[in-house]
């Protein structure tokens, strides 16, 4: 029985990280396409904020981070932390999201979903939030990288680094192995998408 609880988190979580609040919500009250009038073409947080204006930005960024927090906390609350599939659960709404799985597997840059899932580690372990925010916030206001694709890829490629060193000698190997599978995931999203890296003074990340 457990292991169907397990799956039902995991499936879930592909499943509903798989559809894109933040393209689908845009169309329907702002009747705005963001893949379409974006450089990036991403459907993502950044593009329904620039687009579409606060409003609808905001109510994107909330289902975005919900999708990665809900399935997470669930599992960080109700199952065991050390079962190998809890780095499953923490995976499966980034890697949904990445896949877009229901819009033509066009799918975002996972950054507000990923946030969502560490957000949800915390009864675990907040060390996932902390380090991937505080990055976030040293390369974004205190040393500034101005090209929002290099700077996210440093940011993940750094949160691994840390956040899997930290949570494997804290005894917590799933969890390391998670956001290890999530910083992979987002940093080959990056490299993957349209622009890569080019500097593009319209290129930012949308989540």
């Amino acid at each position: 029985m457990e292991y169907l609880y397990w799956m039902l988190l995991i499936v879930g979580g592909f499943l509903s990280g798989g559809i894109m609040f933040s393209e689908l919500i845009p169309k329907k009250f702002a009747n705005t396409d963001v893949c379409a009038v974006s450089v990036d073409q991403n459907p993502g947080v950044f593009n329904a904020f620039k687009h579409c204006g606060k409003k609808i930005g905001i109510l994107c960024l909330v289902l975005d981070l919900m999708k990665g927090f809900l399935p997470v906390l669930i599992a960080s609350l109700c199952m065991n932390a050390h079962n190998t599939l809890y780095a499953l659960t923490l995976l499966a709404p980034v890697l949904g999201h990445a896949a877009g799985v229901f819009n033509h597997f066009h799918g975002g840059k996972c950054i507000a979903v990923s946030f969502g899932v560490m957000l949800g580690m915390i009864p675990v372990s907040f060390i996932g939030f902390v380090t991937l925010a505080a990055l976030y916030l040293t390369f974004s206001c205190l040393f500034k990288i101005r090209n929002a694709a290099k700077r996210s890829v440093l940011v993940y490629a750094l949160f691994a680094l840390l956040s899997c060193s930290v949570l494997t000698a804290l005894g917590q190997l799933p969890a390391a192995v998670g956001c290890g599978a999530i910083a992979l995931t987002v940093i080959l999203k990056f490299l993957l998408s349209k622009n890569g890296l080019v500097e593009n003074r319209y290129h930012e990340h949308a989540a």
